[in-house]
């Protein structure tokens, strides 16, 4: 802990939200596979199975809003810390006897895992806005990008360890030792995250947990339809045609979506550079367009491939290798433009509007996908997913753009 404390405080308070916000997302994505793994395997179809996830997003929506003016009124501390105790009850939930476990108490577990998560999400999130100074637009950037990426490529390796520890604990040994090893950080964290980050300097009243920015609000329509484009196929339908289709056990199914997901992790960390490419301006709403347009083309290529008869194994696998690169890059792209739009004083409000819609659309994407899936198959949830992505980039020329004087300065003082 003497390294902790030879550091500056913003240094070392972006070192314990980044160590919470990767502990809580390690259970995070291990509880998902252990749930969706334990129901395939006990017969239940992939909408029965996305229904167990229900309220899980959608008291992810609600928290989001609510979050938000906690945390500028009682301090980001609190509800980070509140989200971490909330996942470790929701854990120990689950460890009822098998007869027990029922599928309401399972939804129950969820809709109180769903809760922590977003505050955990929401807190971290705003905490950088806070702990970069004024006008640092380019680390505000990357300090953003890191923790995103870091924080996906941690969800992927939550995806393993929910396959792996189901194979080798059973479903209750698998959740107890991740409710053990969580309740340790929340001790932590109780003891050294900073007492006042994040709380408001004037009263937040309730009325205001709806964003009254333009920008942010354009914003965070773009991110509800681009995390339903991802959810609408990648959730329920993926990893149920993996096994079905591919003959693919549990570990395999788990390792896939983990090494996936730590792939895309590692190029959200990267999106800073990716995006700079031929401006050193950051990116603007000009780019967020771009990037949402090429990425509609992934999914529907998939479906195209399978739909003329192409080696599925090919055009899944290698179609997901694609949309991993550019859905990493908008998903960071946008990552950064909510914290840049967010007012400082108060940001989890704002932020936590964002991710309110973020919550939203996986919450879509999840219904759909389960509905879809058992009724017309992956092809039809690509191009739903293609669909939702054209709407994505369309929304997205709405968002605010450098001005044609920055662009000139730049282009002048490279000359």
């Amino acid at each position: 802990m003497q390294f902790l404390h030879n550091l500056s405080s913003p240094v070392r308070q972006y070192l314990l939200v980044t160590g919470n916000y990767w502990a809580f997302t390690l259970t995070d994505g291990a509880l998902r596979m252990l749930v969706l793994l334990h129901f395939h395997e006990l017969g239940y179809s992939p909408l029965q199975i996305a229904l167990l996830f229900l309220f899980y997003e959608f008291f992810g929506v609600v928290t989001n809003l609510i979050g938000g003016w906690l945390g500028a009124r009682f301090g980001l501390n609190r509800t980070m810390n509140l989200g971490l105790a909330l996942q470790v009850a929701a854990l120990s939930m689950l460890l009822v006897p098998s007869q027990y476990l029922s599928v309401p108490l399972v939804m129950a577990a969820q809709a109180l895992s769903g809760i922590a998560k977003d505050l955990n999400k929401m807190s971290a999130k705003s905490s950088i806005k806070l702990l970069v100074p004024d006008g640092a637009s380019g680390t505000l950037y990357r300090w953003v990008a890191l923790l995103t990426g870091s924080k996906n490529a941690l969800k992927g390796l939550g995806f393993f360890l929910g396959g792996a520890l189901l194979a080798l604990l059973d479903f209750h040994g698998a959740i107890a030792t991740m409710a053990a090893a969580l309740g340790g950080v929340w001790l932590l964290s109780l003891k050294y995250l900073k007492q006042d980050l994040g709380k408001a300097k004037a009263k937040s009243r309730f009325r205001d947990i709806f964003s009254k920015s333009p920008a942010v609000n354009i914003l965070s329509a773009a991110r509800l339809l681009l995390f339903a484009s991802r959810d609408v196929w990648f959730v329920i339908a993926l990893p149920i045609f993996l096994a079905s289709q591919f003959g693919w056990s549990h570990w395999q199914v788990g390792a896939f979506l983990a090494l996936w997901v730590i792939g895309y992790g590692i190029v959200q960390t990267q999106a800073p550079k990716i995006t700079s490419i031929g401006s050193a301006l950051p990116p603007d709403g000009r780019a967020a367009f771009l990037w949402a347009a090429v990425l509609a083309i992934a999914p529907a290529a998939i479906a195209v491939a399978l739909h003329k008869g192409m080696d599925a194994q090919i055009a899944v696998l290698g179609g997901l290798l694609l949309f991993a690169v550019l859905f990493a890059v908008n998903s960071s792209l946008h990552s950064y433009l909510i914290v840049a739009y967010a007012r400082e004083d108060g940001v989890s409000m704002d932020v936590g509007f964002y991710y309110m819609a973020n919550a939203a659309g996986r919450l879509l994407g999840t219904l759909l996908s389960g509905w879809v899936f058992q009724t017309m198959g992956l092809v039809a949830c690509l191009l739903i997913s293609s669909g939702f992505l054209l709407l994505t980039a369309l929304i997205s020329l709405a968002l605010p753009r450098h001005k044609t004087r920055d662009r000139k300065a730049i282009r002048l003082s490279r000359s």
